[in-house]
């Protein structure tokens, strides 16, 4: 059975360290704009916070469950690690620029015929920037960047598989993700659909490797996009056909999302593009007060009281 493609990442949330500094440097350093200052829904003692373009449109959306105190994470095989923005064509060297003077080490490489920088945030996340033309499709006017030099949503992310073959099997099979090639050791697929914004899964064997355990600077989940609760079903239907056991939809207030674990060890997360950010604030006002979803309102002071300081 042919399945309708997913359009490509939805959001990748991460785990960080205290939530002022991951806020100071996504907003400062990196120029995006803090779209939703929300908590965990699983932990309400622990902020879940959100970075993307202006409105944190899918595909651009940085999440990060921020703990004030949290244990480093152990790289391995099993886990999702190094998420890739585009940057505009001839703007690497200006970030590299930008990156150094805020005291980020920075490493050049090539990868797939693009030029790129890796470099780690304050709490360990890995991150590159790739040049490939792609600009803000809805840049901030509040960002510290001119809109030349925003960040242009996800190129992708590096999947360090237990499973090599099951996992590409997941992506093309459940995902609709398509091979282009191999470069170095990593097998690259891609969101297929003139909306996927150019979003690649880089897929790389370890099995040498220890299994990853997740902690401050990891991955904690990747979610792919999907068109509608329609589309969802079908995917979820198709990761079923997998034995890979979805679970049931899951109302996360800006998305509705399906989650299941692919063979290789990584924790993937199919959400629906709607309802988005503006749900339950206006465009203007996103990321700044704190959103709780309903069934938390009622202990809103006490929720408050907990967390660390942001800012």
């Amino acid at each position: 059975m042919s399945i309708t493609p997913s359009l490509g990442l939805h959001h990748v949330t991460a785990i960080s360290g205290a939530p002022v500094e991951n806020s100071r440097f996504y907003t400062e350093t990196m120029g995006l704009r803090r779209v939703k200052k929300t908590v965990n829904f699983d932990d309400p003692g622990a902020f879940h916070l959100y970075y993307g373009d202006r409105l944190g449109q899918p595909g651009t959306a940085l999440t990060f469950f921020a703990f004030a105190n949290v244990r480093g994470a152990r790289s391995g095989a099993g886990e999702a690690r190094e998420l890739a923005w585009h940057v505009p064509d001839n703007t690497l060297d200006d970030w590299a620029e930008r990156l150094k003077t805020a005291g980020v080490a920075v490493t050049r490489s090539t990868r797939f015929e693009r030029p790129r920088l890796t470099a780690r945030d304050p709490h360990g996340f890995i991150f590159a920037l790739v040049e490939g033309g792609v600009a803000a499709r809805e840049p901030w006017a509040g960002s510290p960047l001119d809109a030349g030099h925003q960040l242009g949503g996800f190129a992708g992310i590096d999947i360090v598989s237990r499973q090599p073959a099951a996992t590409a099997r997941v992506l093309q099979t459940v995902l609709g993700y398509a091979p282009v090639g191999e470069d170095g050791g990593w097998q690259r697929f891609q969101a297929c659909g003139a909306a996927s914004g150019q979003s690649c899964i880089d897929v790389a064997g370890a099995p040498a490797l220890p299994v990853a355990a997740g902690g401050q600077g990891s991955v904690h989940h990747i979610a792919f996009r999907a068109r509608d609760l329609a589309h969802q079903a079908e995917m979820a239907e198709a990761a079923r056909g997998l034995g890979l056991n979805p679970t049931e939809v899951i109302d996360r207030q800006y998305f509705e999302s399906v989650y299941f674990r692919e063979p290789g060890g990584v924790l993937f997360e199919i959400a629906t593009d709607e309802p988005g950010f503006t749900v339950d604030e206006d465009a203007a006002e996103l990321g700044q007060a704190l959103r709780l979803p309903p069934r938390y309102e009622p202990r809103r002071a006490a929720i408050e009281a907990a967390l660390p300081p942001l800012d």
